[in-house]
């Protein structure tokens, strides 16, 4: 696809953002070996038991305790963001197909969402589901595929978008041009929906209730990494999946002449920018406040894409590695 860089000129970066561990550092991980590879998201159920899927469709439910795992779905696509209902059923994000919902454990999953105004939702990163039935999820990108996700993140064209499904089915564009549209959560209070934009270093928020009802804003910006996909934990805070610290390589392409971005996106995958590795997961209160800054190494585990918290429990999942990481809450 021809890329049509959009100029931008990245905040300045703090000086987390040049530091490659935390104090206290995140706890060592261990690690719990997966069929498949890629757990791009993790979430648990009400059972306790952890669900993610990897990069051949499978989807798979994981006992935390000792790593035992049964597959409960195929899709045809890759599956993103997952939600586990209180009822025991999932909705998928899956490249290429939309937003799917699995009943249960060997049902065949059903299309919930396939298109939004018209348009294949073939990028559908990270989904939420009300109590009410209403559906919150963003798309990252609407020119980019899954398989060329670095692609969007050069051109910072802003294509990507959060939506809501009513429980009739009506689907509003609630915002758009979001960079890299990634995780979702709901506030506990129902007053906003928040929304990860992996390709501007922020969290923005969209108002539900309140005098602010329909607008929205940014929870926080110029983070010292780029956020994924997002979790409401049990403790009550926003957990954010940091897939990798500022590249100021990359932030310096984004003041230059698109020209350069065009010729770094010709080069080989080799010579193209890249996440370096480290495990670092955030955790902000509904205020944007940060409560827990964990981060370590990534000789372990790497490039971590979410974290789910249960009860001080911590589980990772990543798009590089073969397993799902666990972690204890210091």
């Amino acid at each position: 696809m021809p890329m049509r860089p959009h100029r931008w000129t990245p905040p300045r970066p703090t000086a987390r953002a040049r530091q490659t561990t935390s104090v206290p550092p995140l706890p060592p991980v261990r690690l719990l070996p997966l069929p498949g590879t890629a757990p791009e998201d993790v979430v648990v159920t009400p059972d306790g038991r952890i669900v993610t899927g990897t990069d051949d469709g499978a989807l798979w439910s994981i006992d935390p305790t000792d790593g035992a795992t049964e597959q409960i779905a195929q899709v045809d696509g890759r599956p993103l963001g997952l939600h586990a209902d209180a009822d025991g059923s999932l909705l998928i994000c899956v490249t290429g197909r939309g937003i799917l919902r699995l009943a249960a454990p060997g049902a065949e999953p059903e299309v919930l969402v396939d298109a939004v105004d018209g348009e294949p939702l073939a990028f559908p990163s990270n989904v939420v589901r009300d109590t009410d039935g209403t559906v919150y999820f963003s798309i990252a990108s609407r020119r980019w595929p899954f398989e060329q996700w670095m692609g969007d993140i050069l051109e910072h064209s802003g294509s990507g978008q959060l939506v809501r499904r009513d429980p009739d089915g009506t689907l509003t564009v609630l915002i758009d041009g979001l960079q890299f549209g990634n995780g979702v959560v709901l506030a506990p209070d129902r007053s906003c929906v928040l929304v990860a934009e992996t390709g501007a270093y922020r969290i923005s928020r969209y108002w539900l209730t309140g005098p602010r009802a329909g607008t929205h804003d940014h929870l926080v910006e110029n983070l010292p990494g780029s956020p994924d996909n997002m979790y409401l934990g049990t403790d009550g805070l926003v957990w954010v999946g940091m897939v990798a610290p500022r590249n100021p390589l990359l932030d310096t392409l984004f003041t230059l002449p698109g020209i350069f971005r065009r010729l770094t996106w010709a080069l080989p995958d080799s010579l193209r920018p890249a996440p370096a590795r480290t495990t670092w997961v955030l955790a902000l209160d509904l205020d944007g406040t940060v409560v827990h800054d964990l981060q370590r190494g990534g000789t372990d585990f790497a490039m971590v894409t979410s974290v789910a918290e249960h009860d001080g429990a911590l589980y990772l999942g990543s798009l590089s590695e073969s397993a799902v990481a666990v972690s204890t809450v210091p």
